[in-house]
């Protein structure tokens, strides 16, 4: 008897990697047949993508849609190209990453490592604001980059969405850990606060930099109801409002062969970045011991 179980439990203990192989593999197709679907309708022409069913392989027009798009324009965008779009889209992508980090790395830093009146209030008062997102205060918002003429530009579009209570917070955690002995070692030493910043701080805090810039940035590339509602021109449109202004209500005047060669080159950046930032992003994540 003892040998049956022993020999059950290594059967199962064989089978159970190809069940999880299975699975992982029934996860990674779920997720990429749709993008897979989306490239093969970007070399179609427009007449084929209209006539179902769609095909599964790529078709004969991948040179022809990707050429249209990235020099000829998007009709229905006042002609801009994809080119632009994707200029457009990076730079609010990184300013709004670049620039939440280091807000959000400064202001975590005084409130560590620097003794002032009411810090722990300024604190709460930037914790409470997770709870007001530009979604709550757009009309504010809004207002004010009209007052300040900052409709239709790249100031307008990412200076409010840079403030994060949660990049804070997340600092202010892992600076806590910081020993103390550290801090006193670089004042024996005659570091000033910059220089404690500057060659202590921010290199311990690269992984976790490095971990945000990927959610953060994927957070500015994304974003869809600040940069509708602050852009008038197309000039100033990111990849993700045009592709909503190329789609109209009827199929036959939505031009769907230039929207999937769209939609491939608004996934393609965040991609990237995930898969080159993958290490630093797993390690911001999981690692304690610094």
């Amino acid at each position: 008897m003892p040998e049956r179980t022993e020999a059950g439990t290594t059967s199962r203990s064989r089978r159970s990697p190809w069940v999880s192989h299975a699975v992982l593999i029934a996860g990674i197709l779920i997720v990429v047949f749709p993008i897979y679907y989306t490239f093969v309708a970007s070399t179609l022409s427009l007449q084929q993508i209209l006539r179902p069913p769609l095909q599964l392989l790529p078709g004969s027009h991948f040179l022809d849609n990707y050429y249209e798009a990235l020099f000829g324009g998007l009709g229905r965008v006042g002609g801009i190209n994809v080119w632009t779009l994707l200029l457009n889209t990076s730079i609010v992508a990184l300013s709004v990453a670049v620039g939440k980090i280091v807000i959000s790395i400064l202001s975590a830093y005084a409130i560590v490592f620097f003794r002032f009146p009411f810090r722990m209030t300024f604190f709460w008062v930037i914790f409470i604001t997770l709870m007001l997102p530009v979604e709550v205060r757009i009309l504010p918002t809004y207002k004010v980059m009209v007052d300040l003429g900052l409709i239709d530009t790249y100031t307008g579009l990412t200076l409010p969405l840079m403030a994060s209570a949660t990049a804070t917070l997340l600092f202010r955690q892992f600076f806590m850990t910081i020993p103390g002995e550290l801090l006193e070692a670089a004042r024996v030493d005659g570091a000033g606060p910059w220089r404690f910043f500057f060659d202590f701080v921010l290199p311990l805090s690269k992984t976790n930099i490095a971990a945000l810039f990927v959610i953060l940035f994927i957070y500015g590339w994304t974003q869809y109801l600040w940069p509708l509602l602050v852009t008038n021109s197309n000039d100033m449109n990111t990849i993700i409002i045009a592709l909503r202004k190329m789609i109209s209500y009827a199929d036959a005047d939505t031009q769907w062969h230039l929207v999937m060669v769209t939609t491939i080159f608004a996934i393609l950046p965040p991609v990237a970045v995930v898969v080159l930032m993958q290490r630093w992003f797993v390690k911001g994540l999981v690692e304690t011991e610094k």
